[in-house]
């Protein structure tokens, strides 16, 4: 594997990898296979009907981690990725994905990354997954993930994602469908500015007896940008949902905010929140008294929400 200093730089910003990574790997760079490593209990195959991976994990595999980034380089290519996880019976492993743009031309760069997990009985998963764009050109950069979970019966699984820069558009769907006992977490954070889009969806049902999930997202919208957060849950059975959409609006942007929870059994607590608003003057004033600059303040606070 050799990837140039900008690819390197790409690399470190998704998934914090300075070297080759221990453990199961796969890094696809430009459209190809760039480097590729897997273990006993993580095997890796190149799919042959279309662009994209099947992983497996095997039964009782315990802390362990796989690295799937993706980074693009070569102004003006989209590409469309499907990655499949195979999760056995009693795991627990953390999985980091990621894409990472750099566009330096004129022509828009794309990835859509369509990842389905199938994660087995008494499964534990962590997914970390960050999207970051940069370019001196005047390229669109654009990325559309989505998620798709099947968790069978008492496994888990939480999702954080993170796009704080440099994406122009992304139109972002995680779905799950919940076995019994099963849980699902998502935490989301997003930031846009100048005229960036971005659109979130998540459609959960819980399907199982005493099934639960938390989707927490946090974001804030500068500029011109525009965002919007959509959220179904819907409880079929016994079980638990809450969806939450906390967000900070600044200078022109827009954000909306669209809640959807539908119970179907008399034993579904489903809840929702949502909260758009500016920052307060009095956090900013207090923080200035402390010595900090108005656009220090400002930093520091919009810094917090987001960690």
């Amino acid at each position: 594997m050799k990837l140039d200093p900008i690819q390197m730089q790409l690399l470190q910003e998704i998934a914090g990898l300075h070297a080759i990574p221990a453990g199961a790997y796969n890094i696809r760079a430009n459209g190809e296979l760039a480097g590729r490593g897997t273990t006993a209990a993580i095997d890796i195959v190149t799919k042959t009907d279309r662009s994209g991976i099947d992983i497996y994990i095997k039964d009782q595999t315990k802390h362990e981690s796989l690295h799937i980034p993706v980074i693009l380089s070569q102004t003006g290519l989209e590409e469309c990725v499907y990655n499949d996880f195979h999760i056995g019976d009693d795991c627990d492993v953390t999985i980091i994905a990621g894409c990472g743009i750099h566009n330096g031309g004129d022509r828009a760069s794309r990835h859509d990354g369509i990842h389905t997990f199938h994660v087995g009985k008494r499964s534990k998963v962590k997914y970390v997954e960050k999207h970051y764009g940069r370019g001196d050109g005047n390229g669109e950069i654009v990325m559309n993930p989505q998620t798709i979970v099947y968790l069978d019966s008492d496994s888990y699984l939480e999702m954080e994602t993170v796009q704080i820069k440099g994406v122009d558009s992304t139109d972002r769907l995680t779905k799950g469908t919940l076995g019994e006992n099963a849980t699902l977490v998502v935490k989301e954070k997003i930031m846009t500015h100048g005229k960036q889009f971005a659109k979130t969806r998540f459609e959960v049902d819980l399907n199982g007896y005493n099934s639960s999930t938390n989707v927490i997202s946090r974001s804030v919208a500068r500029d011109d940008s525009y965002q919007e957060f959509l959220s179904v849950i819907n409880g079929n059975n016994k079980s638990m949902g809450h969806s939450e959409c906390d967000a900070i609006i600044m200078d022109r942007a827009a954000v909306k905010a669209i809640p959807e929870i539908t119970a179907h059994h008399v034993e579904s607590s489903l809840i929702h929140e949502a909260a758009i608003g500016k920052i307060a003057g009095e956090q900013i004033i207090k923080l200035m008294t402390l010595g900090l600059t108005e656009e220090e303040a400002e930093s520091q606070i919009i810094n917090g929400f987001l960690k």
